[in-house]
């Protein structure tokens, strides 16, 4: 008998509002703007001692995708595990079959409204089912599987828009670890890594799924999402390849300039922490520099580069950047707190991962187990700007292999994917 994961869907209160009529949705990875900031009002300065309370659970198969929510629905991918064995071993891939699938909830009880399910046999390390989390636009779900099968389905329905598959069309080669990055909307486009010659980078007519652009050629195509340049005049498409970091004209795929950055492994994974025109790049092995953007496009200034005692290692967590300083968990499990103008180490902290809340902008970073490191972006939320808060470690039980996701927030509650989570109120 496989040994497979139940994943669940719980639903938290996290804020102490009279309604969540208004509250703000969480549409895709790092939420409506890609900041990763949560800018609801009323947020509880401390978790209470008793917990939070979890409104309902919904059971989900195999996966490390993070939720989104938008319209009173949530969205997510899963896998359904019909034969194999999970490894759990990096240097492995894992021969799988089963279905991979997309699926909406209703975000008051936890109902499933509808699944779109396909046939998708896994040949990637961790199999345990697809990453990225879905993005909502309008009416459209755009969500992409662990193995490139990039779809567009109807919000309401769950029918089939358009779907591509990357590996056959494009003669993709997936990722070792799968595909990753979280597909990005920018104006009519649908953006999404795939791979291959030429096609390291696609977009796509977001309406009709025609392509209209492709660019880049790598060997690899790592992990780090499509990301737009914030605090610049001319728009500024960043992505991050194993060899390089890239900036592409969006409407066209100009290549704009490339600055290298080669991460161990081919892992690059996080995404850039931005700041007043700044670009922070992290990855494994001491691979991180700060970029001074160009406002109208042209070549960055690279202001400066990690080394072994400086900066941060990011593995997963994709790091922020709060006044003059940049928070990051690195590979090792360590919360650094680095100076953002010359990438000096001001603070470490062994195994950690959450909130530090700070009042009306808090920064997240506490004491957390270490099977939980390495997980997704460290999700901030604006309270005040006054200094750091006391900070309390919230304990899902019944965990036994990693976690590679983010929660994702609507108005006054949390919603997590886990692995028979629980979370004691």
């Amino acid at each position: 008998m496989n040994r497979s994961v139940i994943c669940r869907v719980p639903l938290l209160f996290l804020l102490l509002l009279a309604s969540a009529l208004h509250a703000n949705d969480w549409p895709q990875w790092m939420g409506p703007n890609r900041d990763d900031e949560w800018t609801e009002d009323g947020i509880v300065t401390a978790v209470p001692e008793a917990g939070l309370e979890v409104k309902w659970r919904a059971t989900l198969g195999l996966g490390y995708a993070g939720p989104a929510v938008a319209n009173h629905h949530v969205y997510v991918l899963d896998y359904q595990l019909a034969d194999g064995a999970v490894a759990a071993n990096p240097g492995m891939k894992d021969e799988l079959k089963g279905q991979e699938r997309v699926v909406c909830l209703d975000s008051t009880t936890g109902d499933t409204l509808w699944t779109h399910a396909y046939d998708q046999p896994y040949a990637i390390s961790y199999g345990s089912g697809p990453r990225t989390t879905p993005t909502i636009d309008g009416d459209r779900v755009y969500a992409l599987g662990a193995e490139g099968r990039l779809s567009c389905l109807n919000a309401d329905s769950g029918d089939v828009v358009w779907e591509h598959d990357l590996k056959s069309e494009y003669g993709a080669q997936t990722p070792h670890w799968g595909h990753s990055a979280h597909p990005l909307v920018q104006g009519d486009l649908l953006i999404s890594l795939a791979g291959g010659d030429g096609s390291a980078v696609i977009a796509f007519d977001k309406q009709s799924g025609k392509e209209v652009w492709r660019a880049l050629s790598a060997k690899d195509v790592g992990y780090c999402p499509p990301t737009m340049a914030a605090g610049v005049s001319t728009p500024q498409l960043m992505i991050w390849l194993p060899d390089a970091v890239h900036t592409l004209n969006p409407e066209s795929g100009e290549v704009l300039w490339s600055v290298p950055l080669v991460p161990d492994f081919g892992m690059s994974i996080a995404a850039p922490a931005q700041h007043d025109g700044l670009a922070f790049f992290s990855g494994v092995r001491n691979k991180s520099l700060l970029l001074k953007l160009d406002p109208a496009g042209a070549a960055p200034e690279v202001l400066w580069e990690g080394k072994g005692s400086t900066s941060i290692s990011s593995a997963h967590s994709s790091p922020l950047i709060a006044d003059d300083t940049i928070y990051g968990n690195d590979e090792k499990g360590w919360l650094r707190a680095v100076d953002l103008k010359t990438g000096d180490r001001r603070r470490s902290q062994r195994r950690a991962l959450v909130l530090v809340q700070r009042q009306r902008r808090s920064h997240h970073c506490a004491d957390e187990p270490r099977r939980l490191q390495g997980t997704g972006p460290l999700p901030r939320s604006r309270t005040d700007g006054r200094g750091h808060g006391a900070a309390r470690r919230l304990e899902p039980s019944g965990f036994r292999r990693p976690l590679h996701l983010c929660p994702q927030r609507q108005g006054n509650r949390l919603r997590v994917v886990g692995e028979e989570i629980g979370v004691r109120k």
